[in-house]
């Protein structure tokens, strides 16, 4: 049998569970989408398509009525883990639990466990206007439930204080961002588009782009790459059509920011330095960009996007901003690294991505969390204008071109489950349970695959670790 049920309340509210009802399995019957989901289990284990992230649970009729009632009275305390007695399940490993909580002035928020993806964004509310919204997931291993504050995805950072140092947000981040179009598995990295990346809380992109040949500074073609391979089988995809997207967003966003991170990759001669000329040339200005060489406080940024430089500049544009440069600089940093601060001292970065075997899957995972640590244990001063805070850049992506097993969607699948996990059940805690000191920023959680079949928890866990910082 499971373990009792154990929830942690991740927001600052404090929430009382009253009702625990269980629920018979639902009986789906012969279903043409059972059918396809063992077809899609086959390919898997043979590396032919995409690993899903979380197993696909029915939904739980309307009007279904539960076998099992227990009025319940237990407080769960803001930031607090408490063990209950209630059981998982009571007959059937296949039930359904349904958790009802009561949130301040009375509201009441319904949970089911397991939860079905598309589910996974809010609880069901069963009162009219509620003051505050809350995303629960939950762990059917441990029996274990984590209920996070829930801003709108689209909007999340509008109500984070202006003085907030961007280093200081918890930010769900992609890696090669707009790499969602048919294209071979080892090129391929994400599940959806940048725009639907944006509008479920994506506030940090990974672009790679590859200058022209031959060189023309009056043109602002620059075409998205993974490394020397275009993006899609269907031809070139452009950086202008992505900005695009991206300034439509924060235009109709204007409480949002986007750290764009521009790397010069593919094949051909094109230099670090004429991309730098095409972007200043084209692309950027200070009314829809930050490129001041310093990581700015949210209130700066809202609106605009926040350049990552992963190139070298053009000798011109190092006497940007009276001498001190263009963009934050993360030109240089150790290859293949499980840590390490740039030398500009903006950038802290956990980018180890060779693996080469399988079983090297969980030193990634060990360095994920560790720097997922890391960065929680940095304390801002709300005050200090001048405190320098570094953006912790985590990349959970790792590959190896030559192994089915290490493809990018083949990682995602064992990764973001285990760092979901990790950020619901262990994030600033000791071995004892006892709280860590520090602001709990998971820094910037770059994932591969998120989204795929409508599982978006690992971008709620990060989102909803915001809830310690001050509001506006």
């Amino acid at each position: 049998m499971p373990p009792d049920v154990k929830i942690r309340n991740l927001s600052d509210k404090p929430l009382k569970l009253v009702l625990v009802e269980h629920f018979d399995p639902v009986d789906e019957g012969f279903q043409i989408k059972n059918v396809t989901r063992s077809l899609v289990s086959v390919t898997n284990s043979i590396g032919l398509t995409n690993a899903t992230t979380r197993r696909n649970v029915p939904q739980i009729h309307p009007n279904a009525q539960p076998f099992k009632t227990r009025e319940v009275s237990i407080d769960i305390p803001p930031f607090s883990i408490v063990q209950t007695d209630v059981k998982p399940v009571v007959n059937n490993d296949k039930e359904r639990l349904r958790l009802t909580l009561e949130a301040e002035g009375g509201q009441r928020h319904r949970m089911y466990c397991p939860v079905p993806t598309r589910e996974s964004h809010s609880l069901e509310v069963l009162d009219d206007n509620p003051a505050t919204r809350f995303t629960g997931i939950y762990l059917p291993d441990d029996s274990f439930v984590a209920l996070y504050e829930s801003s709108d995805a689209d909007r999340w950072m509008d109500k984070i204080n202006d003085n907030v140092p961007l280093g200081a947000l918890s930010i769900p981040g992609t890696h090669n961002s707009p790499t969602c179009h048919s294209a071979p598995p080892s090129v391929r990295c994400q599940a959806v588009s940048p725009r639907e990346q944006l509008d479920n809380g994506v506030r940090f992109f990974d672009i790679r782009v590859q200058v022209p040949e031959p060189f023309d500074g009056g043109s602002d073609k620059l075409v998205l790459v993974h490394s020397v391979f275009p993006i899609a089988l269907t031809g070139n995809k452009h950086f202008r059509d992505l900005y695009n997207e991206c300034r439509s967003f924060l235009d109709e966003h204007p409480s949002e920011t986007l750290v764009m991170s521009l790397k010069r990759e593919g094949p051909g001669k094109g230099t670090d330095e004429q991309l730098s000329r095409i972007l200043k040339d084209h692309y950027t200005n200070p009314d829809q960009w930050w490129t001041r060489p310093r990581v700015p406080r949210l209130g700066e940024v809202r609106g605009k996007i926040v350049l990552v430089r992963r190139f070298n500049l053009d000798e011109p544009l190092k006497g940007e901003w009276d001498g001190t440069g263009w963009g934050i600089d993360g030109s240089v940093w150790a290859d293949n690294t499980p840590n390490a601060m740039c030398p500009s001292g903006d950038i802290c970065v956990q980018d180890f991505y060779e693996v080469l075997e399988a079983p090297s899957i969980e030193q990634k995972i060990t360095y994920a969390r560790d720097h997922l640590e890391r960065s929680g244990c940095c304390n801002f001063d709300l005050g200090n204008t001048e405190q320098k805070y570094p953006l912790y850049v985590n990349f959970l992506s790792a590959s190896n071109f030559w192994k089915v097993g290490t493809w990018p969607e083949k990682i995602a699948a064992k990764l973001n489950p285990v760092i979901t996990a990790h950020l619901c059940q262990r994030h600033m805690l000791n071995d004892d349970n006892g709280v860590k000191e520090g602001d709990w920023s998971t820094g910037i959680v770059v994932c591969d695959w998120v989204g795929l079949d409508g599982d978006w928890d690992l971008v709620r866990c990060v989102v909803g670790m915001n809830s310690r910082l001050p509001r506006r």
